[in-house]
């Protein structure tokens, strides 16, 4: 898996020398106004108007690639159990070319090494369309030193609060794009693979400003879906020792499961693409989401779930053929 990471990463870069960019760091506001209510967005992921302080600073210039790579952090929404969690971590990949961007927020694999988004942006950039890969909660700097916190649990409900703090730090980051000069705010669209697809669909359920969703390696209906798993069999039997019913666990997971917001994610541009082969995500699940939301666009990749690496050129010109439309 690794290699063909890497084999990813060194394609898309190429031999572009990566050059340090200078250490001066711009700081600002944005303010982040909303009428939650009157747009329907859902009563979980609402949020304020508010101004919030952002500091962004340059890390690299790619020079023959035309990019720019700078550091974003902001204060989160939310107030977590850690500190270090409430610091909302981001990475901008910023086309040189003038003129307004179409631009993307990007959410990592479950490893969240940003391995995979970070080259899934720098593809991005290097065809005029701003990446900002989003840091997901407790995963790297927001997991406090020595912590085993992380984003996804075995404790149901605090996962849920985990995924609602990642979807609100990414309507946060949707409001610094759309006031960024450089950016196109009519053309604001959000990108997620494996575990980022599932969280990337709720984002674009619940801000208004995304225009586009491009949903890889994902699906919907999550407890039906992953139920039929040939693993997931144990799971079930050990809840239900417990006291936990399916439809109980339902219950828990419809707020961080797509297709509850399926009616939302049908006013929305949706480019959906999986795996026929997929030993991870059920392709059961993808199928269930594109029939929930109105039979959008969707490539089929003859695969597995990281086998699909292997059609990454194929699925990333679709994608910024989609969010540049």
């Amino acid at each position: 898996m690794m290699i063909i990471r890497f084999a990813i990463v060194v394609a898309l870069l190429g031999t572009a020398p990566l050059v340090a960019a200078p250490p001066a760091s711009e700081t600002g506001e944005v303010k982040f106004t909303t009428e939650d209510a009157k747009a329907g967005v859902p009563e979980l992921f609402r949020l304020e108007s508010s101004t919030f302080r952002y500091t962004l600073t340059p890390k690299y210039d790619l020079v023959n690639s035309g990019v720019e790579i700078l550091s974003l952090t902001f204060p989160s929404s939310v107030k977590s159990a850690h500190a270090s969690n409430d610091i909302v971590y981001a990475t901008y990949f910023r086309p040189k070319s003038p003129g307004k961007k179409p631009a993307v927020i990007i959410l990592d694999i479950l490893d969240g090494k940003q391995v995979v988004a970070e080259a899934q942006a720098l593809w991005l950039a290097q065809h005029d369309v701003a990446a900002l890969v989003v840091v997901m909660t407790y995963y790297g700097p927001r997991r406090p030193a020595g912590s085993k916190e992380r984003m996804l649990t075995t404790d149901v409900e605090k996962s849920v609060a985990n995924v609602r703090q990642t979807v609100l730090d990414c309507r946060r980051a949707t409001a610094w794009l759309a006031s960024r000069p450089d950016v196109e705010s009519g053309k604001l669209s959000i990108l997620g693979t494996s575990l980022g697809s599932f969280v990337s669909g709720v984002v674009a359920g619940a801000e208004p400003r995304i225009r586009s969703a491009c949903l890889l390696l994902g699906g919907g209906g999550l407890v039906d879906s992953f139920s039929e798993h040939p693993l997931a069999g144990g799971v079930l039997s050990a809840l239900a020792l417990v006291g936990v019913t399916k439809q109980q666990l339902k219950k828990l997971i419809d707020p961080i499961d797509p297709i509850t917001y399926a009616e939302r994610l049908k006013n929305k541009r949706l480019l959906l693409i999986a795996a026929s082969k997929d030993d991870v995500v059920p392709p059961i699940a993808m199928k269930r989401l594109w029939e929930a939301t109105g039979k959008p666009e969707l490539i089929w990749v003859e695969a597995t779930h990281v086998g699909a690496a292997g059609f990454t050129f194929q699925m990333m010109r679709a994608v910024t053929k989609h969010v540049k439309e």
